[in-house]
Parts: C-alpha cells; structure tokens; sequence
C-alpha cells in the first residue's frame, strides 16, 4: 500500500476518527458526500466505493449508473463542528468507472487537466474567489424566511451588523480546516456579508470554495439561521457575486506585476477571456435568476475592463506585488467552481497562445459613457445557453458529454421558469422555490 495512504490511515486512527465523508460536486457544482466507518478507507483507497450514479442530476441513465469514488489523499480535513469524540474527516474524491476509468463527468478532473495544460504551456494561475452571501432568518421549525438577519450596509458595525459573530466564527472554522480567511465584512444589502480567503491553484482553490460555502451554511443553520447564495433575493438590493481574482505566474514571476505597463501575456489572457466571455456566461452564472442581477449595484452588464472601475466586467485592482491581478465580476457562486475556473483558464491560454490583442480599457463610469459600442453579456439564461450551444471552444474545454447534459438540464430549467414566471423583472415565487432554499 502506498505510504502516503499508510500515514493517513495512521492519523485516522490516531486522532480518533470514525466516519469519513466522502465528497464531491455533480456537474451544477451542488456538494454530494456518502459516509463510511474509518474502518472501510483502506478498501475506498484501493477500490473505490460505489454509488448510484443515475440518481446524481446530469450523471448516468439508470441502466449504467455504478460509478466509484476514490479518496484524494491531499484533501483530507477534520469537520471542527462534529463531535470530538468519533470525530467526522472528509475527503474529496475522484470519480472513476467500473473499469478504472476517469468519469467524464467528473468536473474536478475537468479543471485538473486544464490546470495541466497551462503548466504544460510553462504557466500556473492563482485563484482567489471573493464570495458575498445573505444572511436569513429562520421561523419555529427553522425552515428559512425572507426576513434578512440585520438592515446594516456596506461596512457596519455592531450592532447595526449582526453577522460580525457569525462570520468570526466562520474564519476561526476555516482556519481549523487549513483555509486562510483573510478578510470579512458586512456588504451593502441587509443581512448581506463577504468573506474573503487567499488565492491557492486553481484545484485547491475550487475545493476551499466548495467547502467555504458548505462552511457557511453549516454555521448559519447552527446559529439559527439560514445562508442563502442566491445571486438576486431582493429585486431592489444588491445581488451577490463571486468575483474570481486570477493572476499568472511563469516562473517564479507574477506576469500581472509589472512596472507601468502590463506583459504581453497577462494581455492576451484578459484578451482570450472577453473573446470567450459570452460562450462561457452560462456556466459561470448558472440559473435564471443571476441575470437579474447584471447591470446594477456594480454588477457588470458589459464586456469591458478597467484598471480599477468597479462597474466593468474585469478590472485590475490597485494591488502590487503577489497581490497583483486581474479579477472577473460577473460570476456568482451558483457556478461549479470547477468548470469556471477551468473555462477562464483555458479562454486565457487561447488568448496567450494566439496572442489577441486586448481592447482599450474603459476607465470611466460604464453607466455614464456611450455604451452602444460594447459588447453586452447575456440578457438572460436563454441566450446565454443558445450562444454556449454554438461554441465548440466550450464543447472541447468540457467535454461532450458534460457539456451536453449541462445544456439538456439548463434548457429545462429556462422551460420552466419560463412557464412559472410571468414577469422577467420581478423575483417571482418560482425562484424561491427553486434558488432560496437549494442555493
């Protein structure tokens, strides 16, 4: 047996731990795990353990659904909220066939090959998401409520904020589990909050994402209350984003750090991904309701970029050093990390390897300019599936059969919000039906 998985192994049994979770993401980017004792890792190390694949949305049919997943070593984290006594860990898994084969719909290995491909091509990205989320409350049964948890606005104190204990408890959490918060604060809508952690690769950083939100939601509902990620509860309050920073290292050289001037190559990657950026829209804002959201408190509606505005589809922030980078705004966080993060990648190392020419930045108020000479994102999640299912530079970064079960399911999901929801504008029941509670 490897000895990676023999000291594993000896640090389960070690630091007490009986159950094992273990995790990972359908092609939507939804959380799945199934538990084992401790006592049957050594087996879902060497051979895998089963699960019905035909009951995962977007997996397999019923007449072929075993599937098998295998631990990664490298991501094994104790779960700080369970108890101490038979302490709970989780791992993230590879998700491999009846044949050892990868699942193709294993999105994970998706972004791994990209991440692959970049370092193939002598660079490596960085990723750091900025993730903003509402705070609920909850009624007697504690089943979630459209009642923010405060009215408190961008940057408030207690007691005005009332999720200033909360989000503490979220970083100490993160912390426990190796993440590195590095900032939080209360945003500008009621209830509204962001926590920010340090970029990592692009794997590590979508596993921290994807165990930042089940973080949050897990404290919340300990507290009481309920974290949604719907990107637009309120027609008339701010929406939340998943701002994704990325910056470029070739060497040991940040390409997005530079004296005065950018690098060829830090321009071609924003380049490759605003010519990409409508083909990609659909997978990076996944449901109806993030277009409501586009257009409005600083949330993008065009494909331009910027030094520093935040009303622009990317912008460069006044950072320097390792902290230099370019940071996409039109994300939000009911996107499968993996996916985007491997489709910006691989937009970025198109642009690099044919060196496009990245247009003139927009310095102004983007609201304030003539704007009919801009490209515009998507208007809704329509059009943005029917430009997605034209593009074969998607189709190739996903994979055919990703990416056609992500359009089969997506197209049925716009039928029926189109047959439940009378007004485009409004935030109508069916979204909260559909988006409050699951997101």
């Amino acid at each position: 047996m490897d000895q990676t998985i023999t000291e594993i192994i000896e640090f389960v049994e070690e630091n007490d731990i009986k159950f094992i979770r273990l995790q990972f993401c359908d092609i939507f980017g939804e959380l799945k795990n199934i538990s084992i004792m401790s006592s049957q890792l050594e087996k879902a190390f060497v051979h895998g353990i089963s699960f019905d694949a035909s009951s995962i949305k977007g997996f397999l049919d019923i007449e072929e659904s075993d599937l098998f997943l295998f631990p990664d070593p490298s991501t094994l984290t104790i779960l700080p909220w369970r108890p101490q006594e038979g302490r709970v860990a989780r791992f993230f898994c590879y998700i491999k066939t009846p044949e050892g084969e990868i699942f193709q719909g294993d999105s994970r290995n998706i972004l791994s090959k990209a991440v692959q491909e970049l370092w193939e091509l002598g660079y490596t990205a960085k990723v750091g998401p900025e993730c903003e989320f509402y705070l609920f409350k909850t009624d007697d049964e504690g089943e979630p409520i459209l009642i923010p948890h405060d009215d408190a606005g961008y940057f408030a104190v207690a007691p005005f904020d009332k999720g200033e204990n909360i989000r503490r408890e979220i970083c100490l959490t993160l912390e426990e589990m190796g993440l590195t918060p590095e900032s939080s604060h209360h945003e500008s809508g009621p209830g509204q909050n962001e926590i920010d952690f340090k970029y990592d690769n692009a794997l590590i950083s979508a596993d921290n994402f994807i165990t930042f939100k089940n973080v949050i939601k897990t404290i919340a509902s300990l507290n009481g209350l309920y974290a949604s990620f719907m990107p637009k509860p309120f027609a008339d309050k701010s929406g939340s984003g998943l701002h994704i920073n990325l910056s470029l290292d070739k060497g040991d050289k940040n390409l997005f750090h530079t004296d005065g001037s950018h690098s060829p190559e830090a321009e071609s990657f924003i380049a490759g991904i605003i010519y990409r950026m409508r083909e990609i829209t659909a997978v990076l804002n996944a449901n109806a309701n993030s277009y409501k959201r586009f257009g409005c408190f600083e949330a993008p509606k065009y494909i331009t970029w910027s030094h520093k505005n935040r009303s622009q589809l990317i912008r460069i922030p006044a950072s320097k050093g390792e902290y230099s980078r370019m940071e996409v705004r039109s994300p939000d966080s009911t996107c499968n990390p993996y996916l985007a993060f491997a489709l910006l990648i691989r937009a970025g190392m198109e642009g690099i390897k044919e060196e496009k020419v990245l247009p003139k930045a927009v310095e102004g108020n983007i609201y304030n300019v003539e704007t009919s000479k801009f490209e515009k994102l998507p208007l809704n999640l329509k059009e943005a599936l029917d430009i997605m299912a034209k593009s074969n530079f998607v189709e190739d970064a996903l994979g055919e059969f990703v990416y056609n079960k992500f359009l089969e399911n997506k197209f049925m999901e716009w039928k029926e919000y189109e047959s439940n929801c009378k007004s485009h504008d409004e935030v109508s029941e069916w979204e909260f039906n559909n988006y409050f509670q699951k997101l």
